[in-house]
């Protein structure tokens, strides 16, 4: 069996192959692993072991791609042993991406809002513009007593 890739984790959130020498990406790491390779990485300045944040990351950012979080097998997991499980994935990350979900979201609605505002100045300018062009109005106006008659009627 082959020796662990060991990588290096910078705080710039860089991870270094000490095999290679040099910097991979999360891709590349996970394609290693789907070789069967092992890798531990440590933080750079602590030497603390942190492979299994960064291969969270790694199932992370392929879930991001396929549009799906977790698999339901796993969720049943999670919902099954309750606090034993990801505790402190959920804890730190998922407050995390909801905290910037929530600050996307409330840009959007501004933007939206902004858009909605410009709207309705073009809406109420389309609005007069299509009564003034419609047909009816003139022949609802001359039942209701307040129009002039129509040109073509002013022969009978």
């Amino acid at each position: 069996m082959e020796e662990k890739i060991l990588l290096k984790k910078y705080a710039n959130r860089r991870l270094y192959d000490t095999g290679q020498s040099k910097y991979v990406t999360l891709n590349q790491v996970a394609a290693q692993i789907r070789e069967g390779r092992q890798v531990e990485v440590r933080d750079a300045k602590t030497k603390e072991d942190v492979t299994a944040f960064i291969l969270t990351q790694i199932i992370l950012e392929e879930a991001k791609r396929k549009n799906v979080l977790l698999p339901a097998p796993l969720l049943h997991t999670i919902i099954q042993y309750g606090d034993n499980a990801l505790v402190e994935f959920f804890d730190k990350h998922l407050q995390e991406t909801i905290s910037a979900y929530l600050t996307y979201k409330s840009s959007v609605d501004e933007q939206f809002k902004q858009w909605l505002g410009m709207g309705m100045d073009i809406s109420r300018m389309t609005q007069e513009g299509v009564a003034q062009m419609n047909p009816l109005q003139s022949i609802l106006k001359s039942f209701a007593g307040g129009s002039e008659p129509d040109k073509d009627n002013t022969s009978k």
